[in-house]
């Protein structure tokens, strides 16, 4: 397809493993048509060596463009053969991570946000992917890894990189990563955002895009984020946990369409009519009724009968073999009143989350560095 044809990247949902599957980018795109989606990450390994079940891994409908596959992996055959393959599927970005911290990733793998310690094989891969696909490439990174964490290394590669391949958009997630063996949840919370350093990357590479990630959890902070000048916004967890609410608002909020009225109940009757149909499917009864439902599991966020839905949902899993049958047992726990009314108002954000970040911006980034550190 392209990106071209497509309103641009505003808001995205993050790639997040074992959650932004094909389940839940189809409940996603049932909510917002403009919102860009992601693949949780794929290794270039998997797809080299599951030529003979493509469909399994790359497959999706084209309700779900626009869509942007994310790879990851260190081997640059593997990554070019990947590439090839999955640009028959028609993806609308191929994006590299750089930005996982997960010790199964970044450790045992070695790839992930550990590439960020090596700019020069990051920027050698985005050319090979780029040059097995028609499409735009960009990289998910941090902003930092364990001690190299000064805005000038940051700097160096982001330059390494858009100067060895073709990359000009890079979403960078405003924390650094630590490697010493805290957990993921635990590299989401503990390193501190710097959203100064992000900022300060619009300053200094003015021909390249950016996109801001890392602790924006309503449409208020990301509008706010976009007042600052921020090209794009990535938000992660909270469009998951909470999808009616964060994507409901994507489309008139972000993007300026007029409101759709849609209702929660709209989006299950569809939505049951793909789970059902693509329930057993992959084999061994997977997806199961538990997958498909997964997504689902905050729909109800903060509303009326949400609890008991749940325990109600909890039961159902035992003995419900379709999704009509699931929504028959547990809807009845959910008034009427929010199933069938269109999306509220958004919600505010906190109105401080940048405050006072452009008096926080780092030295520029100056030419003389550039040159020493690839001289």
């Amino acid at each position: 397809m392209g990106a071209g044809q497509y309103l641009p990247p505003l808001f995205s949902v993050a790639p997040m493993m074992d959650w932004t599957d094909n389940h839940y980018r189809t409940l996603a795109r049932l909510i917002s048509k403009h919102s860009w989606l992601y693949t949780e990450m794929l290794a270039a390994e998997t797809i080299v060596y599951q030529q003979g079940n493509l469909d399994r891994f790359l497959a999706y409908s084209p309700e779900q463009h626009p869509i942007v596959l994310q790879i990851g992996g260190n081997n640059l055959d593997n990554l070019a053969k990947a590439t090839e393959l999955a640009t028959a599927y028609g993806y609308d970005e191929i994006n590299f991570n750089c930005g996982c911290p997960s010790p199964r990733v970044a450790g045992h793998g070695c790839f992930g946000v550990r590439l960020m310690l090596d700019p020069k094989f990051v920027g050698e891969a985005m050319s090979v992917i780029a040059a097995n696909t028609n499409v735009p490439v960009s990289v998910k990174c941090r902003i930092g890894v364990d001690d190299h964490d000064s805005y000038n290394e940051l700097c160096d590669f982001i330059y390494k990189v858009s100067s060895l391949s073709p990359t000009e958009h890079f979403i960078i997630h405003s924390r650094k990563a630590l490697l010493n063996g805290i957990s993921p949840a635990d590299n989401r919370r503990i390193p501190p955002l710097k959203y100064e350093y992000y900022f300060a990357l619009l300053r200094d590479f003015p021909n390249l895009k950016f996109t801001i990630n890392g602790g924006i959890n309503c449409i208020d902070e990301v509008n706010l984020a976009l007042s600052e000048g921020a090209h794009g916004v990535m938000v992660g967890r909270a469009a998951y946990n909470n999808p009616w609410s964060v994507l409901g608002h994507v489309d008139s909020e972000i993007y300026g369409a007029p409101r759709s009225g849609l209702t929660r109940r709209q989006v299950l009757e569809q939505y049951q009519i793909y789970g059902d149909g693509i329930l057993g499917t992959y084999g061994n009864n997977r997806p199961n009724v538990r997958d498909v439902i997964k997504p689902l599991l905050g729909f109800f966020y903060s509303e009326p009968g949400n609890g008991l839905w749940k325990r109600k949902a909890d039961a159902a899993f035992q003995y419900c073999t379709t999704i009509k049958s699931f929504f028959d047992e547990t809807l009845v726990a959910v008034p009427d009143t929010v199933l069938d009314s269109p999306i509220a108002g958004a919600p505010a954000g906190r109105q401080d989350l940048f405050a006072n970040v452009k008096g926080l911006l780092p030295p520029p980034y100056e030419t003389e560095e550039k040159e020493v550190a690839y001289a």
